[in-house]
């Protein structure tokens, strides 16, 4: 098999997440496990020269990161992902979490540190910061993160114990303390439960070429937009969704999770992604 393009580049939801944030004018810090291994120095260095400040909880460490192998159809730009995700690596919380979390405006997570992530997530709620899980997947511990998540997003392969279609989930995860709850479905619409009812968000239509990490740009850009955001609406929350689609939508129409950055920027706002 001889492919038509490669790429390489720092990985995993939050660490694109970040990328999506800082690129549209936010100031995002990615709280994480990479190590001194060559492959880890790498990334570390792509993603701050992409203007993620990186805290590296494991930076002694050179045991190889987490590599992803990715093929990507050149005809439908559907991806097929094989990795060991984070499994294998065990993180020791900072003793100054509830410091460094107050300094950001919202809080993203995506649970492949989980106990970092729980810990990050309580302490984010106890500094009053708004929290966002990307629920790519249901994982062991996530119901521990749910009681301090203000807004989940979850793609459709997240199925909580019991649950069997998207409305079962976004009940799911409202039964469960969640204030806004999201489920995206590819390039169907996205559906959207919170406290006064919910709704649905028209993803565009556009000429898919990779949908690698879409949906990481859209935790990312939507994150940027609830820093702008006081105390949520209906209709608030809608319209960054709406926004968030957008972006999402045009990373599909470029190879790798890298080339959708041509042009436009937004606001700033602060965002700590573990």
């Amino acid at each position: 098999m001889t492919a038509l393009r490669q790429t390489v580049a720092a990985g995993g939801p939050a660490a694109n997440a970040a990328v999506a944030f800082a690129h549209l004018g936010g100031a995002a810090t990615l709280l994480t496990s990479i190590g001194c291994h060559p492959l880890g120095v790498v990334a570390a260095a792509e993603l701050r020269g992409l203007g993620v400040a990186v805290r590296d909880l494991s930076a002694d460490s050179a045991v190889p990161p987490a590599v992803s192998s990715i093929l990507v159809t050149a005809s439908s730009g559907e991806r097929a992902v094989a990795s060991t995700n984070a499994s294998g690596r065990r993180i020791t919380v900072p003793d100054d979490l509830a410091a460094v979390v107050a300094g950001y405006d919202v809080v993203e997570f995506d649970g492949h540190h989980m106990e970092l992530a729980v810990a990050v997530a309580r302490a984010a709620r106890a500094a009053g910061r708004r929290t966002v899980l990307d629920g790519g997947s249901w994982k062991e511990g996530t119901e521990q993160l749910l009681a301090s998540v203000d807004v989940a997003v979850c793609s459709d392969a997240f199925h909580p114990p019991g649950t069997a279609c998207p409305e079962d989930v976004l009940r799911f995860l409202r039964e469960r303390g969640v204030t806004w709850a999201v489920v995206s479905r590819g390039g169907r619409p996205l559906v959207w439960e919170g406290p006064s009812g919910g709704g649905t968000v028209e993803v565009p239509d556009v000429r898919v070429v990779d949908t690698l990490g879409a949906g990481d740009v859209l935790h990312g850009a939507l994150a940027h937009r609830l820093t702008e955001q006081g105390e949520l609406t209906a209709r608030g929350f809608a319209a960054a969704l709406r926004e968030a689609a957008v972006w999402a939508s045009r990373a599909c129409t470029a190879f790798g999770t890298r080339d959708w950055m041509r042009e436009g920027s937004s606001p700033s706002g602060t965002s700590l992604l573990p």
